[in-house]
């Protein structure tokens, strides 16, 4: 699991990696391009890329998005609390508390360890995290009129297609499904890469928050998923995976909202970074308890 838990994560430090030792060899980088870009064009088309193929019964479907919507909720409540302990902006710490990679780190971590039985559990907690993500998330980084910034977000209304789609066990014509896939290919290399940029900036102390962020979180996490799928009788397998993703490491997503915002993205990149390196060790241990 060690070797494949590490294969999931190389590419995200490798991507980070070429966006610092770009910035640090003096190669101009426009992050605010870059944003747009992945916001508008990207990252729609990687959600529904991922997730109209997905098979997922109804039932299963809001048992598990009901669970994972309270343990997002909890975890924001929570948000106020290690605000005021790291002595941090509540807006700051807010998406980074709520939000972990549920996708393209949560969910190959998922297939390797309960295989397609699991999967469908953790494509349910993604679609719930991305839809609180670009509502909500979206919401609270805009600048402007936030109902206004919602209804121009275009994950928004890709979420909501995909939703449908999986409900009515509807697939997306051959054209756009291929159209949808190549588009979505460049979302996670840029946001890698964007990441590394700002990496290149943070300082020392940065990185030491970001590990005092992270051992604090997952904890919290991890025992906030564990009761809320107790409480609502989840399977034994989907309370699982519901610990395992929310145990993910920060989203990049977080720290582009927080560029996009300018609230510290300097500091969220620093959480997204210990977070992720972290991970290497934590999430075996999880693994080894919950398998």
């Amino acid at each position: 699991m060690l070797v494949e838990l590490f294969a999931v994560m190389a590419p995200v430090l490798a991507g980070a990696g070429l966006g610092f030792v770009w910035v640090r060899r003096g190669h101009p980088y426009p992050i605010e391009f870059v944003t747009r870009l992945v916001f508008n064009i990207g990252t729609p088309s990687l959600v529904l890329a991922s997730l109209a193929g997905a098979s997922i019964d109804a039932h299963t479907f809001g048992r598990t998005m009901l669970a994972t919507a309270l343990v997002i909720s909890l975890m924001g409540v929570a948000a106020f609390a290690m605000a005021r302990l790291l002595r941090r902006d509540w807006r700051v710490i807010l998406a980074p508390m709520m939000y972990p990679n549920t996708g393209n780190m949560g969910l190959p971590v998922v297939f390797y360890a309960f295989g397609s039985a699991g999967f469908a559990y953790g494509i349910t907690v993604m679609v719930t995290v991305s839809l609180f993500q670009f509502t909500i998330g979206a919401m609270l980084s805009s600048q402007g009129n936030p109902l206004k910034t919602l209804v121009k977000t275009p994950t928004v209304y890709a979420i909501l297609i995909s939703m449908t789609l999986l409900l009515t066990d509807t697939a997306l014509p051959a054209w756009i499904a291929n159209t949808v896939d190549l588009m979505s290919g460049f979302t996670v290399p840029l946001m890698l890469i964007t990441l590394g940029v700002s990496l290149a900036s943070i300082q020392v102390k940065s990185l030491r928050s970001g590990l005092g962020f992270t051992l604090l979180r997952i904890p919290l996490a991890a025992g906030t998923a564990w009761a809320v799928a107790g409480l609502l009788g989840l399977p034994p397998l989907a309370q699982s995976i519901l610990v395992l993703q929310m145990c993910m490491p920060v989203a990049v997503f977080n720290y582009l909202f927080a560029q996009r915002a300018q609230r510290e993205p300097a500091y969220v990149a620093s959480l997204v970074f210990c977070s992720t390196l972290l991970a290497l060790f934590y999430l075996p241990a999880l693994l080894a308890l919950m398998m």
